[in-house]
């Protein structure tokens, strides 16, 4: 049975991997999370672990839309007027330093339609890749990518960006609650403390992988690469 070799179980668990069935979400790659000059950079947080991830992500895109596995991104963001802002959100951050709708060098900090809140160029999607616009941490949240998931019939999904503490672990327990295998690459996400990172990874396999199974891009890379991964589903 094809499957990805994995920490504490191959992926998915008791199935084959199958491109098709499996989607690659591309979380939050913004420049406000990937710039020194954006939100996090603002916070006063190092983004070069989120910058290293750029390169990795572009050859692991690149293999997934060969082996015809679906590419999704989410981009967090705030419409202008901050009326989907909540009050808790809002003063967390602003006693962070970075207050979501603040001016900042890559314009109004986490804002729809500033430049910080674009994903980064090195990234930037395709016509066919879709974007999912969040308000929230999780991905899933008050968002139509469950649905989306659903009418394409992918039950896999693939978890890499930014940060591996926040977005991505709260994507990746919304995704598992759903009934989606999971998978996170650990040298695809970052966070500004690498301590962080891993703590984030070991929690994601508490209770032998209750949330998600944990692997590296190569481990992916090499079942992608493999002339057969698709199985027989298709969109």
């Amino acid at each position: 049975m094809n499957q990805v070799q994995a920490q504490p179980y191959p992926f998915p668990i008791d199935a084959a991997f199958e491109s098709r069935s499996a989607a690659l979400v591309i979380i939050d790659m913004q420049r406000d999370f990937c710039d020194p000059a954006g939100y996090m950079g603002r916070r006063g947080d190092d983004v070069a672990p989120a910058q290293r991830l750029i390169p990795r992500i572009q050859a692991l895109r690149a293999a997934a839309r060969s082996a015809g596995m679906p590419v999704i991104f989410t981009r967090e963001g705030h419409h202008p007027d901050l009326g989907d802002l909540p009050a808790s959100k809002r003063a967390k951050t602003r006693r962070s330093g970075a207050e979501i709708g603040s001016a900042g060098a890559l314009g109004r900090l986490l804002v729809r339609g500033e430049p910080g809140w674009d994903i980064v160029a090195e990234l930037k999607p395709a016509v066919d890749e879709a974007v999912i616009d969040k308000v929230g941490t999780g991905a899933f949240y008050a968002t139509e990518l469950e649905h989306r998931l659903r009418v394409q019939g992918i039950d896999q999904v693939v978890l890499v960006g930014v940060t591996t503490g926040v977005c991505v672990s709260t994507t990746a327990r919304e995704a598992s609650d759903r009934g989606f295998n999971v998978l996170v690459l650990s040298d695809c996400c970052a966070e500004a403390d690498p301590q962080m990172h891993e703590m984030a990874l070991a929690l994601l396999q508490v209770e032998g992988g209750y949330i998600a199974a944990v692997a590296e891009s190569a481990q992916l890379l090499d079942v992608l690469l493999s002339a057969d991964n698709t199985g027989a589903h298709s969109l």
